[in-house]
Formats: C-alpha cells, sequence, structure tokens
C-alpha cells in the first residue's frame, strides 16, 4: 500500500494550497482519508477525513470552513483544498487510510511521506 502525498508550498497568508494524496496497492472503497499536520515541536494533529465511500466528511475545528476534503474515486485520490491560510497552519501534512472515521492518529493503519506547507505573513 503507498500513499503518495503532493501539493506542498510556500504561500502568503490569506492564499490557497490544494493537497493531493494518490493511493495504490488495494482498493480503497472501505477505507476512510485522512489529513493530519504536524508543526515543528508541536504533536501531531487531525486536519479533516473523508469517506471513500458516501463521501462523509469531519474537520477540525480550527480549519473548518476554510479547508475542504474530496475524493476522486476513479483516480484513487483524495484531495485538501486550502483557502484563507494562516501562518499558523504552518506545518509537514500527512495523508493516511483507515478503516473507521476517526480524528486519533493511532487508528489510521497507513501513511503517506508528507508534504511541507509554509505560510508567510
Amino acid at each position: 500500500v503507498q500513499l503518495q502525498a503532493s501539493g506542498g508550498g510556500l504561500v502568503q497568508a490569506g492564499g490557497s494550497l490544494r493537497l493531493s494524496c494518490a493511493a495504490s496497492g488495494r482498493t480503497f472503497n472501505s477505507y476512510v482519508m485522512g489529513w493530519f499536520r504536524q508543526a515543528p515541536g508541536k504533536e501531531r494533529e487531525f486536519v479533516a477525513a473523508i469517506r471513500w465511500s458516501g463521501g462523509s466528511t469531519m474537520y477540525a475545528d480550527s480549519v473548518k470552513g476554510r479547508f475542504t476534503i474530496s475524493r476522486d474515486n476513479p483516480k484513487n485520490t483524495v484531495y485538501l483544498q486550502m483557502n484563507s491560510l494562516k501562518p499558523e497552519d504552518t506545518a509537514v501534512y500527512y495523508c493516511a487510510a483507515a478503516t473507521i472515521l476517526s480524528t486519533r492518529a493511532r487508528t489510521y493503519d497507513y501513511w503517506g511521506q508528507g508534504t511541507l506547507v509554509t505560510v508567510s505573513s
């Protein structure tokens, strides 16, 4: 199983980025895909999650109304559209896969390598 995250970069506060997570190696129809982030010196935290089947979503309070998670089933790809970015959104963003909808990192079985998002003030 492989999860390949991409799309990170440097953006000014108020700007936007779209992260992608390409999944391969198995069928993910029954899985939940999540995004987590980890800032320097901080613990990994939940950002958003979506069910492959049905599309139910969940967001951290800190990103509600600014970030949108979506999936493209035929492409086996999950996206995280990030708008109105703030300096505090600066972190390495990871995509992950789990069998249940959860905000807990330990619930997720598979992890991508991470992509760095830097938001300048």
